[in-house]
């Protein structure tokens, strides 16, 4: 749960909202009312008949040949955008065009970039009115019909943010793309919510993101990138991962959000093993390095803790980079994004946990989800994305075995040994000695310095 100062920052958010999101009370904050149907849907995302709405082509977008190199995955789309321009006088030209310029937010910032990077493929710039609406409605895009999660929305309180200007978005006095602004309009963000997240409380941190943080508008249109952000931690571009794998072979994507430790290594390694998973498969741990949630670890803390755990392990069949994504947590939809975003990164399978991107109510500490939401979700839309889904195994780790699954262990009748989230926070900051089974010394390293930076 969060402290109880954060509650009282959460409930006066409620009542400033109080016109347009309901109350906890009036809204699906329980687990089982969000949960999917047997086939794998949650309701309601489609619509259909007088319920069309406006149709944007996607069949002619710009797109750059880049090279899959061999590789399994092909792009979404067929083809991987690339908007960033290469010559610099060009850059320039661009740069003196511009009406005005911006500082985009951390979660803009990710937007812009994987929306540059190609990423976000087949997108080339922010969702119009059309697009969005379609999305959010139906998860798919307009002409093409391509599937596509969530959407990507630019948004603002400016009254000069209006079709026809041109924007340089910027980070700091980096220049990162020039926005050309083509739509404008206000969004029905509860009902965005109800589609997007299942609910419209503002216990949920997707919805409190989209009511409190986001602008009134959103606007959409085209970029021409500039510059990439410059981070602590390198994100590599789709092409550039796709250029490190192996070709010909299965990758087989993990997602995290958090620190890796002993149980997390030992479910993607052993996903290679997976009657789903080719020989000679090889694992692509790519972790999202943007904002998240408010209680989880800072994004650049997370990635030092990713760095050792590299360095120490040194498995030649893993390969580890990093991605710039601010998560919604909106469990079966943010996996179909994380599957898309993935498969542009040259990923043929798609690890899925429990409870992925999930999150428990800031109040209660309900689960919004169901536990396989998310999974039954991807083995329905996975065919369809090419991108087979790989369930997670429910490992625990035993006094007389080691790890193994949780199934075996009743069967077999071992002594599970279990430290709970909680626990392992107060010996960390207590200094105790935490088990190798449970976490790899130098990821605790990392941890508990930062913890010691930060005063805690």
């Amino acid at each position: 749960h969060w402290p109880l100062a954060m509650r009282v920052i959460i409930i006066a958010a409620m009542a400033v909202v109080a016109g347009a999101f309901h109350a906890p009370s009036s809204v699906f904050s329980a687990r089982n009312s969000v949960r999917t149907s047997a086939s794998g849907a949650m309701h309601p995302v489609f619509r259909t008949g007088s319920n069309r709405l406006p149709i944007r082509r996607f069949d002619n977008l710009k797109m750059s040949a880049v090279s899959v190199a061999g590789l399994k995955a092909v792009p979404h789309g067929g083809k991987l955008v690339d908007l960033l321009v290469k010559d610099e006088a060009t850059k320039d030209k661009l740069i003196k065009s511009a009406d005005f310029k911006i500082q985009l937010n951390d979660r803009q910032l990710c937007d812009t970039e994987l929306l540059i990077n190609g990423g976000l493929s087949p997108l080339t710039g922010f969702m119009d009115e059309a697009t969005y609406k379609n999305v959010v409605d139906n998860m798919r895009l307009p002409g093409s019909n391509l599937l596509f999660g969530l959407p990507i929305v630019f948004d603002t309180d400016r009254d000069d943010m209006v079709p026809g200007k041109k924007v340089l978005l910027q980070q700091g006095d980096r220049s990162i793309a020039l926005f050309t602004i083509e739509s404008r309009f206000k969004p029905d963000k509860v009902h965005e919510c109800k589609q997007c997240y299942g609910v419209t409380t503002l216990e949920h941190p997707g919805v409190l993101m989209v009511s409190t943080e986001r602008g009134t508008y959103y606007v959409g249109g085209s970029l021409q990138g500039l510059n990439l952000p410059e981070r602590e931690f390198l994100c590599k571009t789709p092409a550039e991962v796709r250029s490190t794998l192996k070709p010909g072979v299965d990758v087989v994507a993990f997602q995290c959000r958090n620190p890796v430790h002993r149980a997390h290594y030992e479910l993607f390694t052993r996903a290679l093993d997976a009657p789903e998973v080719g020989k000679d498969g090889i694992v692509l741990v790519h972790p999202t390095c943007g904002p998240t949630q408010a209680d989880d670890i800072p994004g650049d803390v997370r990635y030092k803790t990713y760095v050792v755990l590299a360095e120490e392990t040194k498995n030649p069949r893993t390969f580890w980079e990093y991605l710039p994504y601010s998560m919604h947590m909106a469990g079966p939809r943010e996996a179909i994004q994380h599957m898309m975003i993935r498969k542009n990164f040259g990923c043929t399978h798609f690890i899925i946990g429990r409870d992925m991107a999930g999150s428990k109510s800031s109040i209660t500490g309900e689960d919004f989800y169901g536990a396989y939401d998310a999974q039954d979700f991807a083995k329905k839309h996975g065919p369809e994305l090419q991108v087979t889904p790989v369930p997670s195994l429910n490992l625990v780790y035993t006094q007389e075995k080691g790890y193994v699954t949780a199934e075996q262990a009743k069967a077999d009748g071992l002594k599970e040994l279990k430290i709970s989230g909680t626990k392992f926070r107060q010996m960390l900051r207590a200094g105790e000695d935490i088990p190798e089974w449970f976490a790899f010394k130098s990821v605790i390293k990392v941890l508990r310095d930062d913890a010691l930076k930060r005063g805690e």
